[in-house]
């Protein structure tokens, strides 16, 4: 997820939140809006009542009980979803107005009722409504207004002979409050707050584009470059990707950035105009050390054959073994490192052609046979099932003969008498894996991650034959000719039971 996104998901999250939260809130003050002025009207209406009638208790007590319910209903025959009741100084209900038949002896809380006296009576401009008992409905969920009555005026300072218990459920219809609703100044509101927010989040979603369109192309930049890489384009291509420069933060991070890119440049053609000449020099020093080392061999091979069955000359004849090993070593090292450089070279091409690489074995099975009978190595390459696809592919046969010659000079220097090295190679998957493997001593795994490290030499593991080990660039050729092909170089090993190497190239049409 990019940082523009985030940033827009923030701020609508944020404005949808705050969206709801005002809703909620102009929804609850509506309510208590609505019921403050349920309970001021209802209040005022009980007022009415006993300032207009001196005694209501008196009047129920000379009267038919049906024609003073009659009476109380004309009383508010224009409040629907609103009931009275009469009550004595217990809160047992005398009267009412409702249509269900409350059981004799029914008694109303007087907590509520002592409330709502209060709360109309403390600041009649200032009212907190109360929410009392519903002897209908037997929850405690409606507006409810009460109002002292007192026998005769003589008593109009002494205790309460009984109550006016008003209970309003106005506000329990949805219809109606929504409708309301709808009338009032909320529903405008609402829109216009939820009008507000949603152009408060497309504005700063706006904002936020114009803000992050300069770090959206130095990312683009970085992205661009990454992929041509520094050698590729001069500094104007490289401006045209960079945002205009300006005076904020991101002005000065693209300012560093130029900064940064311009040095890395200098640095790298530093280090191009260094590995030149590094592989110049190698290549000049190889081929300058290569002829003189030709030449010592050639005088000691001969000094050897003119020296050999003279028994004066066997110790001789020792060292001038010793000598020539070591300048055969040489001169393979000298060649090996002018081969390293030539393949290093940016320059260097490929002459592939399309060969089938089982052919391509058996002709370098040949070529090593005679050594690896001399070593008492069985030498032999295996070829897939004939049904099988050709294992084809696209390669410079020299250079792939030398990665495969390589390999097979390391198992036979590895390897002890009576081992088997065995070439494959198979098709699978649109790829061709050449494979080179041997039951001999097997590398330690302490030493795989590092076989083709260039110079590496293993401590673990020596020739047979001479007691030494690699000079550490025949794995390395190995690797740089593969990657030249485009491939891949893996090895696995076990010690005491063997080694494989897999060169996997891309599979020819």
């Amino acid at each position: 997820m990019t940082v523009r996104l985030k940033l827009a998901l923030t701020i609508f999250a944020t404005g949808l939140a705050t969206a709801l939260l005002v809703i909620a809130t102009v929804l609850y003050a509506f309510q208590r809006f609505e019921r403050e002025m349920t309970f001021q009207r209802a209040s005022s209406f009980l007022m009415r009542i006993t300032s207009t009638y001196d005694d209501v208790l008196e009047l129920r007590r000379h009267q038919p009980a049906a024609e003073f319910n009659a009476w109380l209903r004309n009383l508010v025959l224009y409040e629907p979803d609103t009931q009275l009741y009469l009550l004595d100084a217990d809160g047992v209900v005398l009267a009412s107005t409702g249509k269900v038949r409350l059981a004799p002896g029914f008694k109303v809380a007087l907590g509520p009722v002592m409330a709502a006296m209060r709360s109309a009576k403390d600041d009649p401009g200032r009212t907190s409504f109360v929410m009392g008992d519903d002897p209908e409905r037997m929850d405690a969920n409606a507006v409810v207004a009460a109002e002292p009555l007192r026998r005769g005026a003589e008593a109009a300072a002494g205790p309460a002979a009984g109550y006016l218990y008003l209970v309003s459920h106005k506000d329990s219809d949805s219809g109606s409050r929504w409708e309301t609703l709808r009338s009032s100044f909320a529903l405008p509101s609402l829109a216009l707050i939820a009008g507000i927010v949603a152009l408060a989040t497309l504005l700063a979603a706006l904002v936020i584009a114009s803000v992050t369109r300069p770090l959206r192309r130095l990312t683009d930049a970085v992205a661009t470059l990454s992929r041509r890489g520094l050698e590729e384009g001069s500094a104007t291509a490289t401006q045209t990707l960079l945002p205009a420069p300006t005076r904020d933060e991101f002005g000065q991070l693209t300012a560093a950035f130029e900064m940064m890119l311009a040095t890395l440049r200098k640095q790298w053609s530093a280090l191009r105009r260094l590995d030149h000449f590094r592989r110049e020099g190698v290549s000049n020093l190889s081929h300058d050390l290569r002829s003189p080392l030709t030449a010592t061999a050639a005088c000691l091979e001969t000094l050897d054959a003119r020296w050999a069955g003279d028994a004066r000359r066997a110790d001789d004849c020792r060292l001038l073994e010793v000598a020539l090993r070591n300048t055969r070593n040489a001169a393979r090292l000298v060649q090996s490192l002018g081969d390293l450089a030539k393949l290093d070279e940016p320059e260097f091409c490929l002459r592939a052609v399309v060969v089938d690489l089982g052919e391509l074995l058996d002709d370098i099975c040949v070529r090593f046979a005679e050594r690896a009978a001399d070593l008492g190595v069985e030498l032999r390459a295996e070829h897939a099932d004939e049904n099988a696809p050709a294992p084809h592919a696209e390669v410079d046969v020299e250079l792939f003969e030398r990665a495969v010659a390589n390999l097979i000079d390391n198992a036979l220097k590895f390897c002890a008498r009576g081992a088997t090295i065995v070439l494959a190679a198979r098709r699978a998957e649109g790829r061709v894996v050449v494979s080179v493997s041997d039951n001999g001593a097997g590398i330690a795994a302490a030493d795989l991650p590092y076989l083709f490290d260039r110079f590496f030499q293993s401590r673990h593991n020596v020739a047979p034959a001479t007691g030494e080990g690699g000079k550490g660039l025949g794995l390395a050729i190995v690797k740089r000719i593969v990657e030249l092909h485009r491939g891949e170089v893996a090895v696995s090993s076990t010690p005491g039971q063997g080694t494989r190497v897999a060169l996997t190239l891309p599979a020819a049409a």
